[in-house]
């Protein structure tokens, strides 16, 4: 036997599904140069506009110099450095939790989080559109599996029923193709009247969201005893990169001592905790930034509906624009990039069949004339698209 890979690729093209890599030839920002193009961009996560923020990359710069360039060794062993533990301390003062705990991806904490809390006899309750990550960790538990209808606390209240052993709510805090949130005070209820823990991947949250920016944990109210599991990525919002868990303190030693993906795993580089940090001074310090980004989604969402489009049901900097069929999504990404505005287009699998759409992603870098030509772009390719049906 052989694996027939090209038959799959045949048919991944023919499906309008096939998946190529843009070419960044320059940092992250509004203005970006794509496969040799300049453009104008809506589809990356830095959504407070730090990834190459001046003072974040001179922290990184002067950390590289005293600290070098590696982490070299897992944090077990001697990977550990000072910055790595001065940004766990005042990531967990940010979030107000006793402490936190540093992964050098989202991917890889959340695997680490479900799989060390979990095992057979036990179960794992999540939301049907969580990420890939967290869909991924709940199979790989060996807990009895069990996916509720999207953000609908009465059908995990039927199947928390159901439950064995060790109980975990899992849910993204933002859904990141769909940029709605997680109704977490009904979530919690349901799981604190059955015994179940509750554990939130706010990576689209953390930074936008709450009063100080802390994440939806924050903008619901919520603590330690509604939710015990935080988890946020530092590559988005914080435009640098890895990930972070929050809790108690048995929670962090349980990680410590029995999640796999961080015993067995380099540190991330000393220089990029330092640069983070520097993130977090400019995200309490520079309130503007989220008040500009939430001024330019009001304006998107009020433009996107007088041209018609379908938006979906988001207060978040994501915005997407459902579009349905997967072929009329493509064509409308590359009618709005033919004229220098970049907005990727999001197919299945990665949403369900007969939900295509462009994810627009907004930025607090970009300028309100910049959301102006975005939308007046729409105006003119929208018609175009629409006239396929």
């Amino acid at each position: 036997m052989t694996f027939d890979l090209s038959a799959r690729l045949v048919d991944r093209r023919a499906a309008n599904l096939f998946r190529q890599r843009p070419l960044l030839q320059g940092p992250q920002g509004p203005l970006v140069r794509v496969d040799g193009r300049e453009l104008l961009a809506f589809c990356s996560n830095d959504y407070l506009g730090l990834a190459n923020h001046p003072q974040v990359i001179a922290a990184m710069q002067s950390g590289a110099e005293r600290w070098g360039v590696g982490g070299a060794a897992s944090h077990l062993v001697i990977g550990h450095s000072a910055p790595h533990h001065e940004l766990e301390e005042a990531l967990a003062a940010f979030t107000g939790r006793p402490r936190a705990l540093l992964f050098s991806t989202g991917y890889m904490a959340n695997l680490a989080v479900v799989t060390a809390l979990l095992g057979q006899g036990d179960s794992v309750f999540e939301d049907r559109l969580n990420h890939a990550s967290l869909l991924d960790a709940g199979l790989l538990s060996g807990a009895r599996f069990s996916r509720y209808l999207h953000n609908d606390a009465q059908s995990l209240g039927k199947r928390l029923e159901k439950a064995e052993g060790n109980a975990l709510v899992v849910t993204d805090g933002v859904f990141s193709m769909d940029g709605d949130l997680a109704d977490l005070p009904a979530l919690c209820t349901q799981a604190r009247a059955r015994g179940a823990w509750v554990m939130v991947d706010d990576a689209h949250g953390f930074g936008p969201l709450g009063a100080t920016g802390s994440g939806i944990v924050e903008h619901f109210g919520l603590g330690l005893d509604e939710v015990q599991v935080l988890v946020g990525t530092l590559g988005k919002a914080f435009g640098t990169a890895g990930a972070f868990v929050a809790g108690s303190e048995e929670l962090i030693e349980t990680l410590i001592q029995f999640a796999r993906p961080y015993i067995y795993t380099t540190s991330q580089p000393p220089a990029v905790a330092c640069a983070t940090l520097k993130s977090l001074e400019l995200l309490r310090a520079e309130h503007w930034r989220r008040e500009h980004l939430a001024t330019l989604i009001r304006r998107l969402r009020q433009g996107a509906e007088s041209i018609g489009l379908t938006l979906m049901d988001s207060p978040t900097p994501i915005q997407p624009i459902l579009v349905g069929d997967s072929a009329r999504a493509v064509r409308l990404s590359a009618l709005l990039r033919e004229r220098g505005v970049m907005v990727g287009a999001i197919r299945p699998p990665t949403v369900p069949v007969g939900g295509a759409r462009l994810r627009v992603t907004l930025s607090a870098a970009h300028s309100a004339a910049q959301v102006e030509r975005l939308l007046e772009t729409l105006a003119e390719c929208w018609p175009l698209v629409a006239a396929d049906e």
